[in-house]
């Protein structure tokens, strides 16, 4: 029907994107204790629209971590050295094709 007061119409298709999940931090887990020595960095990330393009890796002392490396296109990094009666805190930042982000917790783990 007709109407004097409203007016309608039909939007055409949106166009969705949506942010990388962020990624689950795997090994070492929260507060683990590892040996000294050399260890790796291990994470999940995921993404509905399946267009994740890299991943910026945060890694030291600090309860705010530095930037490590960047643009890792794989969910491990190995060969981290880390020392004895160290504390080391690390994140993940996951990144997409459209320049969406996504920041996971911050870990932290020991090394004995």
């Amino acid at each position: 029907t007709k109407s004097d007061v409203w007016k309608f119409y039909n939007a055409g298709p949106g166009t969705l994107t949506y942010a990388p999940f962020p990624a689950d931090l795997l090994m070492p887990g929260y507060n683990q204790n590892v040996p000294a020595g050399t260890i790796n960095l291990v994470w999940n990330g995921s993404s509905v629209d399946n267009d994740i393009t890299g991943y910026d890796v945060y890694f030291g002392t600090s309860a705010a971590p530095a930037l490590f490396k960047s643009n890792v296109t794989d969910m491990f990094l190995n060969g981290m050295t880390v020392a004895s009666g160290t504390t080391y805190y690390w994140k993940v930042v996951t990144k997409d094709l459209i320049g969406n982000t996504s920041a996971s917790t911050i870990a932290q783990f020991k090394v004995n």
